[in-house]
C-alpha cells in the first residue's frame, strides 16, 4: 500500500520564518533530485510525526502530494529538536523508474527461537545489524530483508553476503567486507559485554531519574517538557547545597 503525505510550496524563508512556520503546527522541508530543481516545502507536523513512526515510512516509495500534483519521492533525512516532540525539517527526494536507488532497509529476524542454538543449547540471538544498505530500482525496493536465523547454533553467525535478496536488490559492500549481521552466543557472554559496556560509562554520563524522567502515560510534550525543567532546576539546588 501507498503511503501519501501533503505538502505545500513555502515561499517565506530563513531562520525566523522557518521559527513562525514550526509554532503554526508546519514543518519546513525540501524536495530535490531528478531533472527538477530543489523546492521548499513545508507539512503539517502532526501528521509527520505520526508517519516518522511507522517503519514503512523510513523505507518506502512514498507518494508526495504537493499541491495537489503528486510524485515519487523518498524520505533522505529528517532533525528532531534535542529535547522536545518536535521535528524540525525534514528533506525528500524525487525519485525516477529508470534510476536506481540507494536505501537502508530494515532487517527482520525470524525462527531464532527454533533455531538449534537457541532451542537446544540454551544460548540468545544477537542481532549486530538492524538495517542494510542495498541498490536497486524504485520498483524493486523491498519494504525490509528478512533474515532467518533457523540454522544457527551457538557461535556461529550469519554475514551480510549470506542473506537471500530479492529480485533486483544488491547489498552496498565493498569487494572484501562482509559483516556479521547476526550470531547466538551464550547469555554469560552477553552480560560480560553489557558490564565491560556499563564500566566505561563515566557516572555523570549515567542519566539520574531527575535528569531524565521518563514521559507518563497520557502527558503532553509541553507537560513533560515543564517536568523536565523542574527536575533541572531540583537537580541544581543540590549541587549549590
Amino acid at each position: 500500500m501507498t503511503i501519501e503525505i501533503s505538502a505545500r510550496k513555502r515561499e517565506a524563508q530563513g531562520t525566523g520564518a522557518s521559527r513562525r512556520l514550526r509554532r503554526s503546527g508546519r514543518i519546513p522541508g525540501i524536495l530535490y533530485g531528478g531533472e527538477q530543481g530543489a523546492v521548499t516545502i513545508d507539512l503539517d507536523h502532526n501528521e509527520l510525526f505520526l508517519k516518522l513512526r511507522n517503519e514503512k515510512f523510513h523505507a518506502s516509495i512514498l507518494t508526495l502530494d504537493l499541491d495537489g500534483a503528486k510524485q515519487q519521492v523518498l524520505l533522505r533525512a529528517f532533525n528532531l529538536h534535542p529535547f522536545k516532540r518536535q521535528v524540525e525539517h525534514v528533506d525528500f527526494q524525487r525519485v525516477s523508474k529508470d534510476r536506481k536507488i540507494h536505501m537502508k532497509v530494515p532487517l527482520h529476524f525470524v525462527n531464532a527461537e527454533t533455531s538449534p542454538g537457541v532451542k537446544e543449547q540454551g544460548g540468545v540471538a544477537s542481532h549486530v545489524l538492524n538495517e542494510l544498505d542495498i541498490s536497486c530500482f524504485p520498483d524493486d525496493l523491498p519494504e525490509h530483508i528478512e533474515v532467518d536465523l533457523g540454522g544457527l547454533s551457538i557461535g556461529h553467525s550469519i554475514h551480510a553476503r549470506d542473506l537471500a535478496l530479492p529480485r533486483g536488490v544488491e547489498a552496498m559492500l565493498q569487494r572484501n567486507e562482509n559483516p556479521v549481521v547476526a550470531t547466538v552466543v551464550m547469555p554469560a557472554l552477553i552480560a560480560e559485554e553489557e558490564a565491560a559496556v556499563e564500566a566505561a560509562v563515566a557516572p555523570s554520563e549515567v542519566p539520574t531519574t531527575e535528569q531524565a524522567a521518563p514521559e507518563k502515560e497520557g502527558e503532553t510534550p509541553a507537560e513533560a517538557d515543564k517536568g523536565a525543567e523542574k527536575a533541572a532546576e531540583k537537580a541544581e539546588k543540590k549541587e549549590k547545597k
